[in-house]
Order: structure tokens, then C-alpha cells, then sequence
């Protein structure tokens, strides 16, 4: 039985001036799953992560052909609402920016922009978050220092915090253990674990293992082409192409 499908994904192509950073990708990204979308350097995975919440705009000499469906929206659809669209989705980049301000005042604002004033209630949205992210034990009594003075893991998991807190229906996340320790990425995965029934969660990875023991839904891309997605399963055990027997094999890079 096929999952219920959240992003489609519909004859995408992505220009960079006249470069093609992506090739006629048609993709179904499942509904309260992790998808981790896998393959060398300069494949296109972070482009391909980057249409779903429209960041691609913000690059000079872009060009996008082709049509993304959030919820049956196009959202490249020239009327298309691009904050309601980013409301959507929660982004965690590959470092963690947390936001000059407080601890307090990072997870705060984005409720804070869509119209929550009143100071209770921001407290209880911003310990709810903080509590999900693993983070209020560590933060709770320092909750008006600058986030700045945070540990690199700790901000990671602030801006987890921060995309939760204005309830978004997708995670995007652009490698998102990458620059952190052990422990710290630990606490991310085990989040993803606990999120994936809420939340669908698209990452990209470069870690073939973390892929394999944290995702449900695996898309391969090769040179800016769709190569071969499927269960984590089917594509770690017995995939169909050779571009990918390949590369998780190691003699492609």
C-alpha cells in the first residue's frame, strides 16, 4: 500500500543561470514519514529541499519549471502565498542560527509575527517547544540569556524549538547533524524519532547510516536525476539501479 503522499513533486527542473541543478523530477514525498534524500556532493539535494518552501527564490538567476504540490497547493503557482507556504514548514539548517536574541525571545517570534501577544501564553509555547526539542532542562533558569552563549548542539536543537514553535506541518532539515558532536546529534535523531508521527520530515544527509537507521522513505539523486527512491528497505537491500548499488557501495562519490 502506497503512503499517503504530502509533497508532489510534478517535472521539476531548477536553473542556475545555465546550469540545471535538477533534471524532470517527479516525486511523492509521504505523509508523517522521514524522507531522507541521499547522493553525492552537487546532486541537487539540497536544491530539490529547497523548492519545497520556495528558499530557491531567494538565489539570483533562478529559474524553476515545473509544479510542487504542499496540500494540494502548487506552490509555485504565481498566486501562491510564499509566507503562508514557509509557515508550513519548519527549517533546520545545516549550522543552527539562532536568532540575536534570547533563548526566550528565539522561540517566541515566530508566534510572536503571527499575532500571539499575550505573555502566558508565550511562555507556554515556548516550554512546550523547548520540552519537545529536549532543551527546557539545560535552559529553563536562562531562559533570558542571549542564545548566542548556547553550545553549538544546543542551538541546534533552539532552532528546532524555533521551526516547531510556529506549527508547521513539514521539517525540512539540510543535513542537520553535521556540524554537531555525537551526543548532540543523538538528541536530534531521537526528536526526528518522536516527531515522524506529527510531522512529515524531509532531510538530506550525506551519512548513509544515519539514512538507513533513521528513515522511512529514501530519494537518490545522481548528477540532478531522480536515480531511484522507494522504502529505506528496497533501496538499502536490494535496489533496482545500478547508480545506486553503487553508491552505497562506495565506488560512486
Amino acid at each position: 500500500m502506497e503512503p499517503t503522499s504530502h509533497i508532489n513533486v510534478q517535472d521539476l527542473n531548477v536553473y542556475y543561470g545555465n546550469t540545471q541543478a535538477l533534471k524532470d523530477i517527479n516525486i511523492n514525498i509521504p505523509d508523517k514519514q522521514i524522507t531522507a534524500i541521499i547522493g553525492p556532493s552537487g546532486c541537487g539535494k539540497t536544491t530539490l529541499l529547497r523548492t519545497f518552501n520556495r528558499l530557491v527564490d531567494t538565489v539570483d538567476g533562478i529559474r524553476v519549471t515545473g509544479k510542487v504540490f504542499v496540500d494540494g497547493e502548487d506552490i509555485f503557482d504565481p498566486k501562491a502565498d510564499v509566507t503562508l507556504i514557509r509557515k508550513k514548514m519548519g527549517l533546520l539548517s545545516q549550522r543552527p542560527y539562532p536568532l540575536p536574541m534570547s533563548i526566550f525571545d528565539n522561540v517566541a517570534y515566530g508566534p510572536k509575527i503571527h499575532g500571539i501577544k499575550k505573555k502566558k501564553i508565550l511562555e507556554g509555547i515556548v516550554e512546550n517547544h523547548l520540552k519537545i526539542a529536549s532543551l527546557w532542562d539545560e535552559v529553563k533558569d536562562r531562559l533570558h540569556e542571549p542564545a548566542s552563549r548556547l553550545s553549538i548542539g544546543q542551538q541546534q536543537r533552539l532552532c528546532l524549538a524555533r521551526g516547531l514553535a510556529v506549527e508547521p506541518e513539514i521539517i525540512l532539515a539540510d543535513e542537520p547533524t553535521s556540524a554537531l558532536d555525537p551526543k548532540s546529534s543523538l538528541y536530534i535523531e531521537n526528536r526526528f524519532r518522536e516527531l515522524r508521527s506529527e510531522y512529515s520530515i524531509v532531510m538530506v544527509t550525506h551519512i548513509l547510516r544515519q539514512a538507513k537507521r533513521l528513515a522511512d522513505y529514501i530519494i537518490f539523486l545522481y548528477l540532478g536525476e531522480l536515480i531511484e527512491h522507494g522504502p529505506v528497505n528496497e533501496i538499502f537491500e536490494n535496489p533496482k539501479e545500478e547508480r545506486t548499488r553503487e553508491y552505497i557501495k562506495g565506488v560512486i562519490s
